[in-house]
C-alpha cells in the first residue's frame, strides 16, 4: 500500500513540473480568405430603406379617365382624391354595410293571431271529466286546428343601427375596390344606349310587333355586351345614371341576363359589389361621393383645419 501511495505521489509531482514549464510556441494557421464570386445573373439589391429624415409623402390623388359611351374612347383625364377612390379594402366595413341595408329592407309585417284574437266562443268544448277523452278548453286553443298560435310572429322592425360615418366609408371603400381592379368605368354625362336609326323608324311606324322588338333589342344588346366583354360570361354590368334613360333602362329590362340599369337614388353598397363592373356617369359619381363623405367633413368650424378633399380636377382635356 505504501509503494502504491509513493507511486501516485511521484506521478503527481511529475505533472506539476510539466505544468510549470513555459508553453512552446505553436505556429498558428491563418484562415483562408473568403472568395466571393459574382454570378452572371446576380443583380444589385435595390435600396429599399428610407432615411428617417426623408419626408413620407403618401398618395393623395389618383387619375380617373372619362370615357364616351359606347365607343369607350378616352375624352379627358381627371385627378380625384385617394380618400374617394383609393381606400384600402375593408371587408369588415363592407359586411356591416350590407347587413345594415338588408335588415333595413325587411318588411317585418308577419302577423299571427293568438288564442285571444281568434273569433268564436270561448266556452269550454266539453266537460272536464266523464267523457273518457282528454281534457280540453276552448276551441281557440293552439292545440286545435283553426286555433291561435303560441309565440307567433308579430309586426316588428328588423332595422339595425350603423354609424353614418362607417356607412359612408363603406360606400367609398366599395368604389375604391372597383377602381383598384379596373372595374369602375366612368362615362360622360348623358349615358344612354344608342339604337340603330332603321330600327327606331320601324318602331315609330308600328311595323314590328312587340315580340320582334324585344328580340331585336335582346340580340343587339347581347352582341354589344359580348364585344366589350361585359355580358353574363364576364359577370354582368351595372349601369348607374342620374335619372332614368328610356333606351338604356328598357334594353336592360329586356336583356337582364347581361346587366341592369339603376338610378342613383336606388343604388346601395350591395349593388356596387354584386356584378362584374360598374359603368357610371361622371355627375352621378360626383353626387354619390358628395352624399357619402361625412367622415371627411367636420361640422365644427376650426381655424387651420384641413379642407375636405376635392374631386374632378382636370388633368388632360
Amino acid at each position: 500500500m505504501a509503494v502504491k501511495g509513493m507511486r501516485g505521489l511521484s506521478e503527481a509531482m511529475r505533472c506539476l513540473s510539466l505544468a510549470a514549464q513555459p508553453c512552446r510556441t505553436v505556429p498558428v494557421r491563418q484562415a483562408p480568405l473568403a472568395c466571393r464570386r459574382t454570378m452572371a445573373t446576380e443583380a444589385p439589391l435595390p435600396n429599399i430603406t428610407r432615411s428617417v429624415t426623408d419626408a413620407w409623402e403618401p398618395t393623395t390623388t389618383v387619375p380617373l379617365t372619362i370615357h364616351s359611351f359606347p365607343s369607350l374612347e378616352p375624352q379627358s383625364l381627371e385627378s380625384w382624391s385617394a380618400k374617394h377612390l383609393y381606400l384600402p379594402l375593408r371587408r369588415d366595413i363592407l359586411h356591416l354595410a350590407v347587413v345594415f341595408e338588408g335588415d333595413k329592407t325587411r318588411q317585418g309585417t308577419a302577423f299571427a293571431k293568438t288564442r285571444w284574437e281568434v273569433a268564436g266562443s270561448h266556452r269550454k268544448v266539453r266537460p272536464q271529466k266523464g267523457s273518457g277523452r282528454a281534457r280540453l278548453g276552448t276551441k281557440q286553443s293552439p292545440h286545435l286546428r283553426g286555433g291561435g298560435k303560441s309565440h307567433g310572429p308579430r309586426p316588428r322592425d328588423f332595422s339595425t343601427k350603423l354609424n353614418r360615418k362607417v356607412y359612408d366609408l363603406a360606400w367609398r371603400t366599395a368604389l375604391s375596390y372597383r377602381y383598384r381592379r379596373g372595374q369602375l368605368i366612368v362615362t360622360e354625362d348623358g349615358l344612354d344606349l344608342p339604337l340603330p336609326d332603321d330600327f327606331l323608324e320601324l318602331v315609330q311606324s308600328n311595323l314590328l310587333g312587340r315580340e320582334l322588338e324585344d328580340g331585336f333589342i335582346r340580340k343587339y344588346v347581347g352582341d354589344m355586351m359580348a364585344a366589350m366583354e361585359w355580358g353574363k360570361e364576364h359577370g354582368r354590368t351595372t349601369f348607374i345614371t342620374g335619372d332614368k334613360r328610356s333606351n338604356l333602362f328598357t334594353a336592360m329590362d329586356i336583356a337582364g341576363e347581361n346587366g341592369r340599369a339603376l338610378e342613383l337614388d336606388d343604388v346601395d353598397v350591395k349593388d356596387l359589389l354584386e356584378t362584374g363592373r360598374i359603368v357610371i356617369e361622371r355627375q352621378a359619381l360626383k353626387e354619390m361621393i358628395k352624399m357619402h363623405q361625412s367622415d371627411l367633413i367636420s361640422r365644427v368650424a376650426v381655424k387651420g383645419l384641413a379642407k375636405p378633399p376635392k374631386y374632378g380636377q382636370p388633368l388632360v382635356l
